[in-house]
């Protein structure tokens, strides 16, 4: 049985991680009858930041306050990430980047069929190695890693590719409704907003699975959904 699920994310977004990651453990208790295909979509948290990014602790502290309210937020994902296997290492994040360069990156990787390994190595470089993926440098290395060729690379990160796909994508999620990150659409029919427990999202993926696929199946939206996210700080 073939499942499609749609993540909607900010590769910048630590619930957006763990939400990776219990979606995986979802995944994998389905057992193997079950064929699932992820594919990632773009929301940019912070669509209006530099195109160099900002210091984190400016951008954090402007955000929530101040530094010592982003601290505990900072402690209070660390803790959920721990239970998933995450080491989120926020003493090595020094600015908070514009990630609209790495969303055309995926869009790239998904064009080539590597969009989930690129995903992993995009969240796995900003939260537990502190790279900097607003940068065309350290995209261009997790990209090349995937095996996306230099010509390819150059257009997206060098050029515009993938800027009018990746742009008309965010707005038809806005357009849906979709305001926080982790969404996840499965099957285009059921929905389930935040980093929820591996408990629902294999619930939510059982019952997507029975009811089957829509006709034509929009990933912009979907029939009815799962709520109450957790916040994405």
């Amino acid at each position: 049985m073939t499942l499609q699920v749609d993540v909607v994310s900010d590769v910048i977004c630590p619930w957006c991680f763990v939400g990776k990651r219990r979606l995986e453990k979802a995944i994998d208790e389905l057992g193997p009858d079950y064929v699932v295909q992820v594919r990632w979509h773009p929301f940019e948290l912070n669509p209006d930041l530099p195109v160099e990014g900002i210091e984190r602790r400016e951008y954090r502290t402007r955000k929530f306050g101040s530094w010592e309210r982003s601290q505990e937020l900072d402690r209070q994902v660390a803790l959920a990430g721990c239970e998933e296997g995450i080491q989120f290492a926020h003493d090595r994040m020094e600015r908070t980047p514009n990630t609209f360069a790495a969303h055309r990156l995926l869009w790239l990787a998904g064009k080539r069929g590597v969009q989930d390994g690129v995903a992993e190595q995009l969240f796995r470089g900003y939260f537990e190695e502190g790279v900097d993926v607003g940068k065309e440098e350290e995209l261009y290395r997790i990209g090349a890693a995937a095996g996306l060729v230099p010509a390819e690379l150059d257009a997206v990160l060098a050029g515009t590719a993938g800027a009018v796909e990746v742009r008309a994508e965010e707005e038809a999620f806005r357009q849906a409704g979709i305001s926080g990150v982790p969404f996840f659409i499965l099957n285009g029919r059921l929905s389930v907003s935040g980093a929820q427990p591996v408990e629902l999202l294999l619930r939510a993926l059982r019952q997507a699975a029975e009811v089957g696929a829509a006709p034509a199946a929009d990933s912009s939206g979907a029939a009815c959904s799962i709520s109450d996210p957790e916040a994405c700080a």
